[in-house]
């Protein structure tokens, strides 16, 4: 009977002790092993599964993320023109247009960028103050007693209307030093070490937004405007070159209430 019992109790403890470790979770020595044995057999499959996590029995690859240049290959302005080497996509409204390659040096590509704000900014000016003038120059010339400056066509003074003569010299010196003034500034501005360079900024943030994606955001609507504006501005002077005529009676429903315009139209013969 004692060697019954004596036999019994250590087929209960063998019996225990292997449920138990079926539980157990696997020691970091045989998962090592067991890498180990897989690399030997096979190499290519252990340099597949070197990124991979084990959980128990089970492997679970964590697959690698490429690495992606953010750089395009051909323009996105010119598509089948390479992309210039130094045109990045890092400045607001850059889409790789430099047909002549200008930019060669990140030098380069801030001067003639900080000569593109300049002169798109002078051109949205120039964009609304070309029409406005056409509408209220007469008006605001008799208030006041004084001669217009718009000719007998209505046309606003320009390099091919002429009447530049008719403005006062006193403008001309305001406008440059002002111009300079300004020039002055932003020079100094980018030879400033202590902060980051950004063609165009004068540090005027009323209205600005404070995170990034909202400055790219503004950044690229002011360019893309600007850009626009400019084109608008040659427009004007060649279009009123060559017709002889104001944009403004050109286009007086852009400008005037609709019953106005056509009362002109039916007094100019359009309208029977």
């Amino acid at each position: 009977m004692k060697s019954l019992s004596v036999a019994y109790t250590l087929l209960l403890a063998l019996s225990s002790t292997g449920s138990s470790s079926a539980f157990a979770p696997t020691s970091f020595a045989n998962i090592h092993s067991s890498a180990l044995g897989m690399s030997e057999s096979n190499p290519n499959e252990a340099g597949e599964m070197s990124s991979a996590t084990v959980f128990g029995d089970e492997e679970t690859a964590i697959p690698s993320v490429p690495v992606i240049d953010p750089t395009p290959a051909m323009s996105q302005s010119i598509p089948f023109m390479a992309q210039p080497a130094g045109l990045t996509g890092a400045l607001a409204g850059d889409v790789g247009f430099d047909p002549l390659g200008f930019a060669k040096t990140e030098a380069d590509l801030m001067n003639y960028r900080e000569a593109e704000v300049k002169h798109a900014r002078l051109a949205m000016l120039a964009a609304a103050g070309w029409p406005l003038s056409e509408v209220f120059d007469r008006k605001i010339a008799a208030s006041l007693g004084m001669d217009p400056l718009l000719d007998g066509s209505d046309r606003v003074p320009s390099l091919l209307n002429g009447g530049l003569g008719k403005i006062s010299p006193l403008y001309w010196i305001g406008c440059i030093v002002l111009a300079a003034g300004i020039d002055w500034m932003g020079m100094l501005k980018s030879k400033n070490p202590s902060q980051d360079y950004l063609p165009g900024d004068f540090g005027l943030r009323l209205g600005y937004p404070s995170d990034d994606e909202g400055k790219k955001w503004m950044q690229t609507a002011e360019i893309k405007n600007g850009r626009l504006a400019m084109i608008a501005v040659f427009g004007f002077a060649i279009q009123e070159f060559v017709s002889k005529q104001g944009v403004v009676d050109e286009t007086p429903f852009f400008f005037f209430p609709i019953i106005e315009t056509l009362h002109k139209y039916a007094n100019s013969g359009y309208i029977q």
